[in-house]
């Protein structure tokens, strides 16, 4: 890939999005083409159909929790993580110009973000909020359709995106609310524009266990003795087999070289261990 082509990553949402948002900040000085679809599902379909494709999946949020369906997702395909961005989620207000925080009667948007700003929208009881598919979906609309004393809660990039007036900021109840984006790539493009192996400090791997007392202490044991710094770990049943979970882990470190010592060393002690992505931890910016 030549270093002036724009970049094609997939998207959950409509153009202005967060997951959109995030792309634009994780590759920030290369033009990137956001193509957006309606779910996930469709989005990973198409990412193993078209090996050119890059993508950008949430994978978790400090409010929400994980988002197994990506966990999932990712584990059924054959895409690669080379890369993460953590986004503080901050929403707006945003409406026609010309409208003002008294003309709006209505309050559009996704459930979850309409939750996010339930305090800010209790203060204006004229407010009616109705959701929708999409935060930027509903900044959309409004712009199309048209739509006066409509308002969409949205971030900043739909309303701007859009045309819409932002008639207030930072409306999200908790400021503190993170999401992780994981980029994900077909294994060959991973390799030509993913990390430089000096430069990896993290990996996501998933796994499951033989169902015998300690096994996952055993391998937790070796990890900690190899100075890998678990992240995150996420259990999730398998489906046919009771009380036998599924493992997916984070691990943070500082030599690789460890790293890939303490994998082969759990390796025997796993059933169907595999490596999910190795890529340089995201700082947390916007905060």
């Amino acid at each position: 890939m030549a270093e002036d082509d724009k970049l094609r990553v997939t998207i959950q949402g409509v153009a202005g999005c967060f997951h959109d948002a995030a792309a634009r900040e994780y590759f920030q000085g290369k033009e990137i083409e956001p193509v957006p679809f309606d779910s996930f599902h469709e989005m990973f379909d198409a990412l193993e159909n078209d090996a050119s494709l890059l993508g950008i999946a949430a994978i978790e949020n400090t409010i929400a929790g994980g988002l197994l369906q990506n966990h999932e997702l990712l584990r059924h395909s054959n895409l690669k993580i080379i890369g993460e961005h953590k986004k503080r989620i901050s929403h707006v207000l945003a409406a026609l110009p010309g409208e003002t925080l008294d003309s709006i009667s209505e309050v559009n948007s996704h459930p979850m973000a309409l939750m996010q700003c339930e305090q800010f929208l209790r203060r204006h009881p004229g407010m009616k909020m109705i959701e929708s598919f999409d935060t930027a979906g509903s900044a959309k609309e409004i712009a199309e359709k048209n739509l006066k004393g409509h308002a969409a809660v949205c971030g900043e990039l739909a309303a701007n995106l859009y045309g819409l007036n932002i008639l207030e900021h930072g409306i999200e109840t908790n400021k503190r609310n993170f999401t992780r984006f994981l980029i994900v790539a077909n294994p060959l493009l991973a390799s030509e524009i993913g990390p430089k192996e000096a430069d990896i400090n993290k990996a996501s791997i998933v796994f499951t266990l033989p169902h015998t007392g300690g096994a996952l202490s055993k391998v937790l044991t070796i990890l900690s003795f190899y100075d890998m710094n678990l992240t995150k770990i996420q259990s999730m049943p398998i489906i046919g087999r009771e009380w036998e979970y599924r493992f997916y882990v984070d691990l943070s470190f500082k030599s690789i070289v460890r790293y890939h010592q303490a994998i082969e060393a759990v390796r025997p002690l796993t059933n169907e261990l595999s490596v999910l992505g190795e890529y340089v931890e995201a700082t947390t910016l916007n905060d």
